[in-house]
């Protein structure tokens, strides 16, 4: 179902404005003229906190948002703080909706996670394939809480006749990344491993697993456009995956990733540890058929992801 192109004068809150991929959704909103943007710090709006929230949408009453927030991380992360992930992303999504909900926000995309499917679906994944198996162990408490956000955003639909939309983008990657040595994802801590190994000197990078699985990343950027098309564009019950529709092996992103770092040693693969889903690659067949595809080609994406990297942490020769 289309739906009429969103006001760039209406007031438009986009929630976790300064993560990665809310901040990319913000320069692409201020790159297409809208000029009410929204946002609040964590330190400023504590997202958990259901007073704060209901108090901030009744005093800003945006009409448009972007659920952007969450508490994110990769496996080992995911791992060790279950509940953590769990509760602090029921909390944030349930109150910033219910709150957009009770305040009349007529169009609302939550963004959720490609971790929502089963860990042996189907592939490529279409998105009939939630919910229709078991999720991987080591992230299920973060897909469980996204999955409840989809569930929201539909029940909202059916209740209260809201316009409202999820999208699940695949892996992401891009400027305002986390490269945290224990929290980040595999794109940015293989970006910190090889440049800290080739500025340090070391001959030797150690990954975990065996180099094996597949994986899908899409450059945020990519994702900005395609999130604000989505709200242009689409008015739906089912949530719409969001990817490039082509995946490369953690092997082969290991070798752009030293490729492009001039890391001139060897990689070592640390089989005790685990690989985590074998290959999850979105089918984004229906968002391609709307008119949107992605533009940032993998090797171009590390290109300037490494960039990031280095004019935040220091580059060295």
């Amino acid at each position: 179902m289309q739906i009429l192109p969103l006001e760039r004068e209406a007031k438009f809150y986009i929630a976790g404005h300064r993560g990665m991929a809310g901040s990319a959704i913000w320069r692409e909103a201020e790159r297409q003229g809208f000029n009410q943007l929204i946002g609040k710090s964590s330190l400023d709006l504590d997202l958990r906190n259901r007073e704060a929230v209901f108090s901030f949408f009744e005093t800003e009453k945006p009409v448009n948002v972007v659920l952007a927030a969450a508490k994110v991380g990769g496996i080992l992360a995911n791992d060790s703080y279950p509940a953590d992930f769990i509760s602090e992303n029921l909390l944030i999504q349930v109150n910033v909706m219910d709150a957009a909900s009770t305040f009349g926000v007529e169009r609302l995309l939550f963004l959720g996670s490609s971790c929502i499917y089963p860990k042996f679906s189907r592939q490529p994944i279409s998105e009939d394939a939630l919910m229709t198996g078991p999720l991987e162990t080591t992230n299920e408490a973060y897909a469980i809480a996204k999955i409840a956000g989809i569930k929201q955003v539909q029940a909202i639909r059916k209740q209260h006749g809201k316009s409202w939309i999820s999208a699940m983008p695949t892996n992401l990657y891009g400027p305002g990344d986390n490269y945290d040595e224990k929290s980040s994802h595999v794109l940015p801590a293989f970006i910190r491993r090889y440049e800290k190994a080739r500025q340090q000197g070391d001959q030797i990078v150690i990954n975990w697993g065996t180099g094996n699985p597949l994986r899908e990343f899409l450059y945020v950027d990519d994702l900005a456009k395609a999130a604000l098309f989505l709200m242009d564009n689409y008015d739906g019950n089912d949530h719409v995956n969001v990817g490039v529709g082509q995946d490369i092996s953690i092997r082969d992103l290991s070798s752009i990733i030293s490729e492009e770092t001039e890391f001139s040693g060897e990689t070592v693969w640390d089989t005790s540890k685990p690989d985590g889903t074998p290959r999850k690659l979105l089918d984004v067949s229906r968002i391609n058929k709307m008119g949107w595809t992605a533009e940032t080609g993998l090797r171009e994406g590390v290109r300037l992801s490494l960039a990031d990297y280095r004019a935040r942490y220091g580059a060295r020769k």
